[in-house]
C-alpha cells in the first residue's frame, strides 16, 4: 500500500510543513469527490498523515461510484475510525448523500483523453451536473466552502510560450467534442460563481496543470502517468509527438498541498492556478527526465488517428502562479526530484515487495 511506502511519508511530512491551517479543520468533516484518483488520493494522504500526528482528527468522507475502489487505492486504511466511504456519481443527480460536511472538495470527473474521445456527452455533463449537484449540498447543509478542482485547459489556445494568468483566456472551438472537457469545466466555474452570487455558497477554484505523481492509476493513459509506468517496469518509453509542447508539470503532492492552502486561505470565489515555477517543462524533457530516472531508452512514434483525437489542442498550457504563492505556498518539488520519486515510488510498489 502507498501509505506504507517509507519515501512517500516523508514527501507526505515534507508537504506538510507548508500546511500549519490543518489545525482549522480538525474536530470538522471533509466530503472529498474522487478520492480514489491522482489528485484527491493525495489529499486523503495528508489529511491521515495529519490525523497520525497530531491530537486532533479530521474526519475524511471519501466519495466514489464503488468502494472497491478505494479499497484498492488506500487498502486496510478504509477500516480507520477517520475514514467513511460515501456512494456518489457525477454523472447523476440522484445522490444521497448525507455527511456532516463543514468543507467540500470536488475532484470526481472524467480526465482520461481516451474516455473524453469516446464519451464527450457524458464529460460534458458530469462536470456541469457534479458542480451542481454538491453547491445544492452545500447551500443545504451549510458547508464552510467548497473547492472546485477545474483545469488549465480552460484557458483555451493561445500564441507564445507566455504562461497563463488568472483572467487571461484562449480561443477554444465549441464544436470540437474533445471540448466537452474544457467547455465543461468553464461552466461548471461560472456555476460556483453564480451560486455565490446568488445564494451565498463560499466557493474557491484551483485550476491544476499537468500532476503527475505514485497516486495515478495503472489504467491512466496520460502521459505523465503511462511513461512513469513504462519508466518503473524498465520499459522505453515511447513518444508520439515532437514533444514541444510547453506544460506546467506538478507532483501529486505539492498539487494537494496547494489545494488545501486555498480551501482553507483562498480568496471566496477566485480561481487559483497551481503551478510549480520550477516545474514548467516541454513534454520532451517530462520523457526525458523519466527516462532517466527508470534508466531506460526514449523512442519517438507516429500516432494512429484514434490517438491524435485525444491530444490536448493547447502547445502551451504553462500557469503563472503568482496568485496562489501569495497564499504561503510553495512547490517543494521541481520537475526533476517529483519525476525521480514517482518512478521510484512506483518500482518500489510494484516489486515483490510491494506497497
Amino acid at each position: 500500500m502507498l501509505y506504507d511506502n517509507e519515501l512517500w511519508i516523508q514527501d507526505l511530512d515534507r508537504v506538510s510543513t507548508l500546511l500549519p491551517e490543518l489545525r482549522d479543520m480538525e474536530g470538522r468533516g471533509v466530503l472529498i469527490t474522487g478520492a480514489a484518483g491522482l489528485i484527491c488520493s493525495a489529499v486523503v494522504d495528508i489529511l491521515f498523515r495529519y490525523n497520525d500526528t497530531h491530537e486532533g482528527k479530521i474526519q475524511i468522507y471519501a466519495a466514489g461510484r464503488w468502494p472497491e475502489e478505494m479499497t484498492a487505492r488506500f487498502g486496510g486504511m478504509m477500516e480507520r475510525k477517520d475514514i467513511t466511504f460515501v456512494r456518489y456519481d457525477a454523472s447523476k443527480t440522484d445522490n444521497s448523500m448525507d455527511v456532516p460536511a463543514d468543507y467540500i472538495i470536488h475532484g470526481a470527473s472524467n480526465a482520461f483523453p481516451g474516455m473524453i474521445v469516446k464519451e464527450p456527452v457524458e464529460t460534458m455533463l458530469s462536470n456541469f451536473l457534479g458542480m451542481k449537484y454538491l453547491l445544492d449540498y452545500a447551500k443545504e447543509k451549510g458547508t464552510k466552502r467548497i473547492l472546485y478542482i477545474s483545469s488549465s485547459e480552460v484557458y483555451g489556445q493561445k500564441e507564445g510560450n507566455e504562461p497563463y494568468r488568472e483572467g487571461q483566456y484562449g480561443y477554444i472551438d465549441l464544436l470540437n467534442p474533445r471540448n466537452s472537457y474544457s467547455v465543461g469545466k468553464r461552466a461548471a466555474e461560472t456555476l460556483c460563481a453564480s451560486y455565490a452570487d446568488e445564494y451565498g455558497v463560499s466557493s474557491v477554484i484551483v485550476r491544476p496543470g499537468h500532476i503527475y505523481g505514485p497516486t495515478a492509476s495503472p489504467m491512466d493513459n496520460r502521459v505523465s502517468s503511462a511513461w512513469a509506468y513504462r519508466a518503473a517496469r524498465g520499459e522505453d518509453i515511447v513518444m508520439k509527438s515532437d514533444g514541444s509542447q510547453l506544460r506546467s508539470y506538478c507532483y501529486c503532492l505539492d498539487c494537494a498541498s496547494a489545494m488545501l492552502k486555498v480551501l482553507l486561505r483562498g480568496e471566496q470565489g477566485h480561481a487559483y492556478n497551481i503551478s510549480n515555477p520550477d516545474s514548467v517543462i516541454t513534454i520532451r524533457q517530462l520523457a526525458e527526465r523519466l527516462a532517466e530516472a527508470g534508466n531506460v531508452a526514449l523512442r519517438t512514434e507516429i500516432p494512429s488517428e484514434a490517438e491524435r483525437k485525444g491530444f490536448n489542442p493547447m502547445s502551451n498550457s504553462s500557469l503563472e502562479s503568482g496568485g496562489l504563492l501569495a497564499t504561503g505556498w510553495k512547490g517543494m518539488f521541481d520537475a526533476k526530484e517529483g519525476l525521480e520519486h514517482t518512478v521510484r515510488i512506483l518500482r518500489t510498489c510494484h516489486s515483490d515487495a510491494g506497497c
